[in-house]
C-alpha cells in the first residue's frame, strides 16, 4: 500500500509539472522526459496494483481454506515458494511458463 501511495504521488507530481500550459511534448526539451516518467510510473504503478489485487486474492484463499493448494494439480505449495511468492496459486511444476 506505501508503494501505491507513492508511486501515486508521484504520478501525480509528474502530472502537475506538466500542467504550466505547455502541453507540447514534442517541442518541449523536457517534454520527452516527463511523458517518459509518467509512462514509467504509471506502468509500475498498474504492476502494484495488480499484485495488490493478487494478495487480496490470497487472503480470500486463506479465508476459504485453499491457500497453499495448487489451482491445477490441487497439490501443496511448498512453504518455500510461499514464503518467495505469497500470492502464488500454483506449484512450481504448475506454474505458467
Amino acid at each position: 500500500m506505501a508503494q501505491i501511495e507513492a508511486l501515486t504521488a508521484e504520478f501525480d507530481d509528474i502530472v502537475a509539472g506538466t500542467d504550466d500550459g505547455s502541453s507540447d511534448d514534442e517541442h518541449d526539451p523536457e517534454g520527452s522526459t516527463l511523458a517518459f516518467e509518467r509512462a514509467r510510473v504509471s506502468a509500475l504503478l498498474s504492476q502494484e496494483q495488480g499484485y495488490l489485487a493478487e494478495l487480496e486474492r490470497a487472503v480470500d484463499r486463506v479465508t476459504d481454506g485453499t491457500y497453499g493448494i495448487c489451482t491445477q494439480c490441487g497439490a501443496a505449495i511448498p512453504s518455500e515458494r510461499l514464503a518467495a511468492r505469497p500470492a502464488a496459486r500454483t506449484c512450481v511444476q504448475c506454474r505458467p511458463s
